[in-house]
């Protein structure tokens, strides 16, 4: 029977072991804007006076994690929209109208997302920018490539963009003859991105420690604004792994086609090209004091060029762990997880809103960054624990479930036995 929508193909195991593995490095660094105010993501100053254990926390999300595993999911996507394209154009269907299906009940998800419980989705973003990307389906690997390399571009131009006009602000508030208003208003900004005692932050402190209606009423006074600066500074990146993706899947290396020896040769150069200057660029900010400007700037605008070649340094490590160790029972309960992506994503951010958000147990910035990696093993054990018995059971994941269903206009079989 012919693969769609409608009947699902046989899983491709090597991309359901990278989404599992980026569905938990994820954690990694959400957990930081689950139980943190927002500016914290991208500075621990806004939490408090670092301490040691906290600046190395810092250090290797900046390093390791912030945005690889982000470029993982949509590298995956990418290529997920090729397989849904060929299956359904193979079953005489229209592809591009599946993905605009898909992608559109895959912004209303978000959209539930965002607004019942927590405001960094991700699957807008992917849905919105999915869109675009059918625009290029059709090209081969190489100009897929070159594609993605200009979307990066236009990334990095727009984020250094709004660094240096940062600069050019403090420069002009500095000035004897610049008007109160806008030092104020520079002062202001530099403090939201570095005081934990600024107005802003203890603002969103006393919000998300309040109940959910208080929490839901400051989201919705955000919208658009919010989503529109939230689209701008991850869309062109976004688009680009996405079609950094595409060319993967078509050169056969999201597949597990590659020989293992490629994969770690791919590994090994990826993390030498990125990991000396994401190191430097931890430790300028780290003696810089975590200035705001430096901090920002790092986490914004001038990790994003290392960013690539660490994303796919990190899927040619994952494939090649996997090809060398394939009957080992981690890489079965990792793959249970990939294919649980979307429920595993969802149900994180509702036991992790549920723990730090006054709806819950209220634990919002009472933490320390140090403490926060025990909240993300926890989420690691429990989703490769629960992750490998359910998918034996059932066809689909619950948010999987729901997805396909909304798509296909009625209730699909989920258990296997159906």
């Amino acid at each position: 029977m012919t693969a769609s929508p409608r009947n699902p193909a046989p899983r491709i195991r090597a991309m359901d072991v990278l989404r599992g593995c980026a569905v938990l490095g994820i954690l990694w660094m959400n957990i930081t804007a689950f139980a943190l105010p927002q500016n914290a993501y991208f500075n621990p100053a806004v939490a408090g006076t670092p301490s040691a254990a906290d600046i190395a926390a810092w250090a290797v999300s900046l390093i390791l994690i912030d945005g690889k595993m982000r470029g993982l999911f949509a590298l995956l996507f990418g290529a997920s929209m090729l397989l849904l394209i060929d299956r359904e154009e193979m079953a005489g269907r229209d592809g591009r109208r599946a993905q605009m299906v898909r992608a559109g009940w895959l912004f209303v998800l978000g959209c539930a997302h965002f607004f019942l419980l927590w405001w960094g989705d991700i699957l807008r973003v992917y849905a919105l920018v999915s869109l675009f990307a059918l625009l290029f389906v059709n090209l081969e690997p190489f100009a897929l490539v070159k594609r993605a390399l200009l979307f990066f571009f236009f990334q990095f131009l727009l984020c250094a963009t709004f660094i240096a006009s940062l600069y050019l602000w403090g420069h002009a508030a500095a000035d004897p003859g610049a008007t109160g208003m806008m030092r104020d208003g520079y002062l202001t900004f530099m403090a939201a991105l570095s005081d934990p005692a600024s107005s802003s932050t203890q603002a969103e402190i006393l919000t998300y420690r309040g109940g959910f209606a208080t929490i839901l009423q400051h989201k919705l006074i955000g919208v658009p604004g919010d989503w529109l600066w939230g689209f701008l500074f991850t869309a062109f990146e976004t688009m680009g792994f996405m079609l950094l993706g595409m060319a993967m899947l078509k050169g056969g290396f999201l597949t597990g086609r590659w020989d293992a020896d490629q994969y770690r040769r791919t590994a090994r150069h990826c993390f030498l090209i990125g990991v000396p200057p994401m190191a430097a660029l931890a430790l300028w900010v780290a003696l810089s004091g975590f200035a705001p400007l430096p901090a920002y700037g790092v986490a914004l605008a001038w990790s994003l060029p290392f960013r690539i070649p660490l994303t796919v340094g990190w899927a040619a490590l994952i494939l090649w762990l996997a090809a060398r160790h394939r009957d080992h029972p981690l890489v079965a309960r990792l793959a249970a997880a990939g294919r649980l992506t979307l429920s595993n994503y969802l149900a994180t951010s509702l036991v992790m809103t549920a723990l730090f958000y006054g709806w819950g147990l209220g634990l919002f910035a009472k933490l320390p960054p140090a403490a926060l990696p025990l909240f993300v093993l926890a989420g690691w054990v429990a989703m490769l624990a629960w992750s490998k018995p359910y998918a034996d059971r059932f066809a689909m994941g619950p948010a999987e479930w729901l997805w396909r269903s909304l798509i296909n206009g009625r209730s699909q079989k989920i258990r296997k036995s159906d």
